[in-house]
């Protein structure tokens, strides 16, 4: 792991860019001497770790007192993508435009994009885990489809928060039923593009005993700011 950028931003935060072979990521630590749990986060269907709304929560959640990484793996945020994908991706959006349905084109690219993207997840978390300021338990934050497939691989995940705002490839919602790990799954009542009732059957299909859903009205990017709050608590339960 190589750090080629760090600022200190005003709410005391270290925001440190960070290369792993051609992996690029962004590391946030808290101040604090000692070493902090450490949580992923990741945005829904591979938009970049630059996302406005990701960095927002990595940096609260930073300055929680937790140490958050986020990185642009095979084929999300602007890693180059393959062929196959882009096709996909054209095709989706000529097919929302015409009102078609879009689940076979989201299995298309989405279930790869997962596939490809868990090495290199995996890859981080051995280099963030070896960082001396980061010690202890590992949590999860964000893309669903993600999340799952690293909670059935991944021991060292320890609780996850999960969005249903992006599409789960069947293979996942099949694996849901495998993550016993305690869960907060995020629920967007009126997101026009996630059927209600699949988000309320894939939370039905976790396996965790220790499982909470929130579910707030409002639109795909309308969850409220006192969510993220909820959050960073929910991981003070079961990391720290």
């Amino acid at each position: 792991m190589h750090f080629t950028s760090e600022r200190r931003l005003d709410d005391g935060v270290l925001e440190r860019e960070f290369t792993l072979g051609e992996i690029p990521g962004t590391l946030w630590t808290p101040e604090s001497a000692a070493p902090t749990p450490l949580i992923l986060m990741a945005h829904n269907n591979g938009l970049p770790k630059a996302e406005p709304r990701l960095v927002a929560r990595a940096r609260l959640s930073a300055a929680y007192g937790y140490a958050v990484a986020s990185i642009d793996a095979a084929g999300c945020g602007d890693r180059p993508r393959s062929a196959a994908d882009e096709q996909a991706r054209a095709e989706l959006r000529r097919a929302m435009r015409a009102g078609e349905p879009v689940d076979e084109i989201f299995e298309s690219f989405v279930g790869p994009l997962v596939e490809n993207a868990v090495p290199e997840w995996r890859l981080a978390l051995d280099a963030l885990l070896a960082l001396p300021e980061i010690g202890g338990t590992v949590g999860y934050s964000g893309w669903t489809a993600l999340g799952i497939r690293l909670a059935v691989l991944e021991p060292r995940i320890t609780a996850a928060g999960f969005f249903a705002g992006g599409y789960v490839p069947l293979a996942q919602r099949e694996e849901a039923r495998q993550v016993g790990i305690p869960l907060l799954f995020l629920l967007q009542w009126d997101d026009e593009g996630n059927p209600r009732q699949r988000a309320l059957d894939l939370f039905d299909a976790f396996g965790s005993k220790a499982k909470t859903l929130h579910a707030n009205l409002g639109g795909h990017t309308g969850t409220p700011w006192f969510e993220r709050e909820d959050g960073d608590r929910f991981f003070g339960r079961h990391l720290k």
